[in-house]
């Protein structure tokens, strides 16, 4: 392919930048586009992955067909099927008539899936069908359709993860990547960023009828080491809020440093190789150290209970030896004894009155009523809170950080009342 080529396709598709990567994936979307192979375009939220389908359909034997693109994250759960599927009347409480699906209306052209990794496991046994022999069957309807669609579908998941943790099939994954495109994140396309702030900056210049804003040096050199979580849909809000704002056409750096929000409270970016150790496994590892200490804490009160009911330290000792170990922090005395028995001759006996001064020296009393009252819901509630605050509202990039599709967040914020 010529550079020529690559140029006129850019132009046609209002794509800027010559970075390697995007030169790339560009390439690959015009390579494959005279086939029916299906395409996952791969890459962080905000790189614009819209544009790789758009590139495959307009150039492929399809493009006087319909393209139709879908987000998947965005339909809920319980209507997903009928979106892409249709369904018969009365096959669902206000299904009052028939209706035609995606994969029914684009017959003949292209389907986008954008967020594809957000699609129920049963959704994605329906889609695995029509990959392999292009028939579904619509909801509330027994009659199986044809239909001949290219599909191109779209992720900012780590799939590897996704499919370790079984929340995508490793079948249909495997059937939607015969070709992986993926495009680079924008603090990788270091020499795109200053040009695409320019274009942005004409482009709401003629918009909004006032001169272009520049950027001075330090400006420049303060926007290239920006990390740029949001990528190019951030870079393009930034751009549009200056213009708008500011009086002065000429940006400084200080000026600028005051429309970055500040690196630390950005979002945990989705990157390729993303580590596992993300929010979500963090929140459910404290989680379970929370829900550990409360048990513990309530079986160190069911002992004492029964040391006042009985007043008899061996019978204990003989039902619940780790935790009478775990009071005393003493290990077997390796003739099987227990830690009391043990030291019976340092301890004349083991009272009721012996053990409770001994909780009440390491206040475990004290701390069991608060803990009685650790609720699930209230500390979900406050993470998903702090999260939309920090985010300053915006639902996608809250779920992201909390590790939950934003159609989660979106029926916890109902459920809630947020």
């Amino acid at each position: 392919m010529t550079t020529t080529d690559l140029q006129s396709v850019k132009q046609r598709f209002g794509i800027i930048g010559n970075d390697p990567g995007l030169n790339r994936a560009i390439e690959k979307a015009i390579r494959v586009s005279p086939t029916d192979i299906s395409v996952l375009v791969t890459g962080e939220s905000g790189v614009g992955k819209e544009t790789i389908p758009k590139i495959i359909h307009q150039l492929s034997h399809r493009k006087h067909a319909k393209y139709i693109a879908v987000n998947c994250g965005a339909i809920p759960e319980g209507t997903i099927d009928s979106e892409l599927f249709g369904h018969e009347k009365g096959a669902f409480t206000g299904a009052t008539q028939a209706r035609r699906g995606y994969f029914e209306e684009a017959n003949g052209g292209t389907i986008f899936l954008d967020e594809v990794g957000e699609l129920p496991l049963t959704t994605q046994v329906r889609l695995l069908r029509v990959l392999e022999n292009g028939e579904f069957i619509k909801v509330g309807s027994s009659d199986v359709q044809k239909t001949d669609v290219r599909i191109v579908a779209a992720t900012n998941l780590n799939m590897a993860v996704a499919l370790e943790k079984e929340k995508f099939r490793e079948d249909l994954f495997y059937r939607l990547s015969t070709i992986d495109i993926h495009l680079p994140a924008l603090r990788h396309r270091k020499g795109d960023i200053h040009l695409l702030f320019r274009k942005f900056a004409a482009d709401f210049a003629a918009k909004y009828k006032m001169p272009p804003i520049t950027l001075s040096e330090d400006a420049i050199q303060m926007l290239l080491s920006y990390p740029w979580a949001g990528n190019i849909r951030q870079l393009r809000n930034i751009a549009e809020q200056i213009s708008v704002v500011e009086r002065l056409r000429l940006i400084t750096g200080t000026m600028l440093k005051s429309y970055l929000p500040k690196t630390s409270n950005l979002p945990m970016v989705m990157t390729h190789e993303k580590n596992e150790t993300d929010f979500s496994s963090e929140r459910e590892i404290l989680y379970k150290v929370l829900f550990d200490m409360k048990s513990d804490l309530n079986d160190l009160k069911k002992l004492t209970s029964e040391l006042m009911r009985h007043n008899d330290s061996k019978e204990v000792e003989k039902t619940h030896p780790e935790l009478i170990r775990k009071i005393y922090g003493e290990k077997d005395n390796g003739k099987g004894d227990t830690p009391l028995l043990a030291l019976e001759n340092k301890r004349p006996q083991t009272s009721i009155d012996s053990v409770e001064n001994h909780l009440e020296e390491y206040d475990f009393v004290e701390t069991i009523e608060p803990e009685e009252t650790l609720s699930l819901h209230d500390k979900e509630l406050e993470l998903i809170k702090k999260s939309l605050e920090r985010h300053k509202g915006k639902r996608k990039l809250a779920a992201s950080e909390l590790g939950i599709s934003e159609r989660t967040l979106y029926r916890k914020i109902k459920q809630f009342d947020l």
